[in-house]
């Protein structure tokens, strides 16, 4: 009998199992993320700082992910280019991944998933602020893995509204993903700068 098993249900260490992923911490791995990044125009500057100081006025009070998507994710994707031809959106996309040897099926859903050429060239996964971001890096990895791209890196972003993380994956011969630091609204300065930058440079490589 085929055993379903929910995305949301499995850990890291299960999806790192299962799937015989291995972490590469080698900073020259995931280097896209690194460096010299697309410039950030004094508009979108304006716009991202209005961003901050919307989220973090109500920041105090429980909120849902659908508003952390619609406040601080929407135009993020806007302001980077990836609302728009050649990217593709797509929203709450069912996955389904079969282990036939085992006689198990996971299914889930990706919160948001950018499209470029039928390759899945970034996954968001959003969670409620009051979760640490890093518990949306297991759906994001698995997600990942499902992509029907397996000769170029896939890109994730995983954020909580307060803080953001990427993620890069790599499945020629043995799977491995590397992570960017963590980016925080509630550090000094504005971190969706750089947040900004990483997407855009993202969307440049992966439309080469």
């Amino acid at each position: 009998m085929v055993q379903l098993i929910q995305a949301s249900n499995l850990n890291l260490g299960e999806v790192k199992e299962r799937f015989h992923l291995q972490e590469n911490r080698e900073s020259q791995f995931f280097f896209e993320w690194q460096g010299e990044l697309p410039e950030i125009s004094a508009a979108e500057k304006q716009w991202l700082d209005q961003i901050k100081e919307n989220f973090l006025s109500f920041a105090d009070y429980p909120l849902h992910e659908e508003i952390i998507k619609l406040s601080v994710l929407a135009p993020l994707l806007f302001l980077a280019g990836l609302m728009q031809l050649p990217f593709t959106p797509e929203a709450e996309k069912p996955i389904e991944i079969a282990f036939e040897t085992e006689d198990e099926i996971i299914r889930g859903r990706i919160d948001v998933l950018i499209l470029h050429q039928r390759l899945w060239a970034i996954v968001v996964e959003a969670k409620r602020q009051q979760l640490n971001v890093s518990l949306a890096l297991p759906q994001a990895l698995l997600y990942m893995m499902s992509s029907p791209n397996d000769q170029k890196p896939t890109f994730g972003f995983a954020l909580n509204g307060t803080e953001f993380l990427f993620v890069k994956l790599v499945r020629q011969n043995s799977p491995q993903y590397g992570l960017s630091r963590l980016f925080s609204l509630v550090n000094p300065g504005n971190d969706l700068y750089t947040v900004l930058g990483i997407l855009k440079q993202l969307r440049d490589i992966v439309i080469l």
